[in-house]
């Protein structure tokens, strides 16, 4: 289990090949981050992704994966 006591709201989501994938809204349960829906490639939909993938947290939560990774596998509202 990953500490999550770092991540905090509007924290910029980093992917391991430095792109930003998102904006935490605020964590889900102890399993998931939830980006914000301005953040989301639409704008209408909130996206999921597992703390599992976190790598590390400063002022941004970095990824293990790569942006790709990340958007295609990401779980979206409505699909958990």
């Amino acid at each position: 289990m990953r500490d999550t006591s770092q991540i905090k709201e509007h924290m910029d989501v980093i992917s391991s090949d430095k792109k930003t994938v998102g904006k935490v809204d605020h964590l889900e349960g102890s399993d998931k981050i939830k980006l914000t829906k301005q953040s989301s490639p639409d704008g209408d939909h909130h996206h999921f992704i597992p703390v599992a993938w976190v790598d590390h947290v400063d002022q941004h939560v970095h990824l293990s994966k790569t942006g790709e990774e990340v958007t295609g596998h990401w779980q979206h509202e409505g699909r958990k």
